[in-house]
């Protein structure tokens, strides 16, 4: 659980990780038998504090005051502004008459030992089509494509989409989709699966998060297909939950006979155990016991074929990648596997799918954030290079298609990441191409909601950076005074603050964001937080201002692309060109918003907030 387990109070809270002071409101039963805590401050008057502990979260439950191994294991179910449930294998026991309790992160040690299984087992694989797949995937044999067979599209695809099936549908072995920001990567992904399942083909479709896998569920379920959810439900949208697996057999008919029996078994068990004052017949506790056993044997057994017959019924099995349960699965081997949001994914972690597959098709973009990798020792190892980058290093243009019309921004605001990302292939379709938040209808017109793009220069006004009070990262006071001044003008000219977002690379500055923009609906949060999300007007705080001309994680290039590309309608940049200035990257930055006539100054803005 790290360094927060020793921590109390509101330091352990700060880092996002930890909540403590928690008192039971509510115990209920759900999500296949599990107990359902429903928990929020000891005084009611609290809010929950920001944290990162959201649905689908694994999270470990301790008394405060208990020993350090005294805790419950569970999931994140749903979480709002007061309280936090989580689904636990069994309820606590606590120590004290009016206990509090503290939920931590928690680390997933199946998730590590199914990787090491899965590399384990494709080592040692030297025939058939595991064999056959890791020669393609270790650069041993090339890619091979054969004659794309004709098909007619299911939804409305362009032309890059339609390309991009055709290609992976004449896949022998693997084949790539790249989908750079807002270019319908889903809808592409959800085509070639609706294809191949009209071909007869059983699908495989998996993503590293659950809000991905999720996403292609709904997507799936939307399009009419017999798309089947693994994972625990707490992880699951609850508008999807229906579709999981454990609600399948826990609402199926046939589990209740399961249930009888079992309940008929813990009788007799307890009738073998019971005291009598007169000794039972010969063998009549031995018989007891057998017929237990036995009805617990029919039980599992009918059980397990349910799982079987569910599983087989569906032509799409949707599961996170670390969330494929071999017990499960048994040796179920998919004519089409596929793995969205692939780039954010260790290659580890792709291996767990890729022993059940004979085809394997990779979706994402590895120009933005690559695998969170923490350890210095992995990322020597380059356990931050994903299989889809390592690939596309590989084999280029042969293996990969890339995705070239996008639908979310204002082509001002794509412009810059298509030159410097994507050989500036992208084009913004028709519907998006103009638009500004003015043109919504509850916004007004005026010079701040009528231009899609704007840089505030921080350089002179003393908006200096410093190190955060406890901790690691970096804050600048003065940008987030400027920055919460900008939002509350977006706020006056009636955006609503549910359409805007404020993003920064670092944490202790959207700690002091949140401070000071009091609308807790305007979503602020940390770059890597806010992957794969989109909204109409973005504000980036690029924080880092000194003599040094140090950057820092502004550094990573790529996760500033995702950054960039997050606004819809409106993107306003503030940081310092001084020290800017001293990457190449945002040299050509600076010289893109200067080129659009959008570059000005904070000054332009009056006195910041205070």
């Amino acid at each position: 659980m790290g360094s927060s387990r020793r921590l109390t109070g509101v330091a352990a809270e700060q880092g996002g990780t930890t909540l403590v002071g928690l008192a039971i409101r509510d115990e209920t039963t759900g999500f296949g038998g599990r107990v359902v805590l429903t928990l929020g401050k000891r005084d009611r008057r609290l809010e929950l504090p920001w944290t990162r502990l959201s649905a689908g979260t694994p999270v470990i439950l301790s008394e405060e005051i208990a020993a350090a191994d005294a805790v419950c294991r569970g999931i994140v179910a749903e979480r709002n502004r007061e309280t936090i449930t989580v689904a636990l294998s069994e309820s606590p026991e606590p120590v004290a008459d009016r206990p509090t309790f503290r939920l931590d992160l928690s680390s997933d040690e199946i998730s590590r030992q199914r990787q090491r299984d899965a590399l384990h087992k494709a080592m040692a694989a030297e025939r058939g089509t595991l064999a056959a797949l890791k020669r393609c995937l270790l650069g041993e044999e090339p890619p091979v494509f054969g004659k794309s067979k004709t098909w007619t599209p299911l939804s409305a695809l362009d032309d890059s989409q339609r390309e991009a099936v055709s290609h992976a549908l004449a896949a022998e072995r693997i084949a790539i989709i790249h989908g750079p920001p807002g270019t319908g990567k889903t809808t592409t992904i959800v085509e070639l699966i609706r294809q191949a399942v009209r071909r007869g083909e059983r699908v495989l479709a998996c993503a590293p998060s659950n809000l991905a896998v999720d996403n292609l569920l709904e997507r799936l379920l939307a399009g009419d297909e017999q798309a089947i959810r693994l994972g625990h439900p707490a992880r699951v949208l609850p508008e999807l939950r229906e579709h999981t697996l454990d609600i399948l057999v826990e609402t199926h008919s046939d589990l209740k006979l399961a249930r009888e029996w079992t309940s008929e078994a813990w009788s007799l068990r307890r009738q073998a155990s019971k005291y009598k004052r007169t000794a039972p017949p010969p063998g009549e506790r031995r018989n007891l016991r057998a017929e237990a056993k036995q009805l617990l044997d029919d039980a599992r057994k009918l059980e397990s074929r349910l799982v079987a017959h569910l599983l087989d019924s569906a032509t799409v099995v949707c599961a996170t990648l670390t969330g494929l349960n071999a017990e499960l699965l048994g040796e179920r081997i998919f004519d089409l596997v596929v793995i969205d949001e692939a780039a954010q994914a260790t290659e580890p972690t792709c291996w767990i799918p890729l022993l059940r597959a004979r085809r394997l098709v990779l979706a994402g973009d590895h120009c933005q954030l690559p695998p969170t990798v923490l350890s210095h020792e992995a990322r020597k190892e380059n356990f931050h290079v994903s299989l889809m980058e390592r690939l596309h290093s590989l084999c280029g243009k042969t293996i990969s298609r890339r995705l070239t019309t996008q639908y979310r921004m204002h082509e001002q605001i794509m412009q810059f990441s298509s030159d410097e990302f994507y050989e500036s292939s992208l084009i913004a379709a028709n519907a998006v191409r103009h638009h500004r938040l003015a043109d919504l209808s509850h916004v007004t017109a005026s010079p701040l909601t009528e231009v899609a793009l704007k840089f505030y220069d921080t350089a002179g006004s003393s908006c200096d950076e410093q190190a955060e009070a406890e901790g690691s990262s970096r804050e600048n006071p003065g940008e987030a005074n400027f920055v919460a001044q900008h939002v509350a003008a977006l706020l006056d000219a009636g955006v609503a603050a549910m359409e805007i977002a404020v993003i920064t690379p670092y944490a202790a500055q959207a700690r002091r964001l949140r401070e000071l923009i009091p609308d807790t609906t305007v979503e602020i949060d940390t770059v890597d937080g806010f992957q794969g999300r989109e909204k109409e007007a973005v504000v980036i705080s690029l924080v880092r201002s000194n003599p040094q001309g140090e950057l820092g994680f502004l550094t990573d290039t790529r996760r500033m692309n995702v950054a960039l590309t997050r606004a819809r309608r409106s993107l306003t940049v503030f940081g310092d060109s001084g020290t800017l200035a001293n990457h190449e990257f945002y040299v050509r930055l600076l010289e893109f918003f200067d080129a659009q006539d959008a570059y000005g100054t904070v000054w332009e803005l009056g006195d910041a907030v205070t």
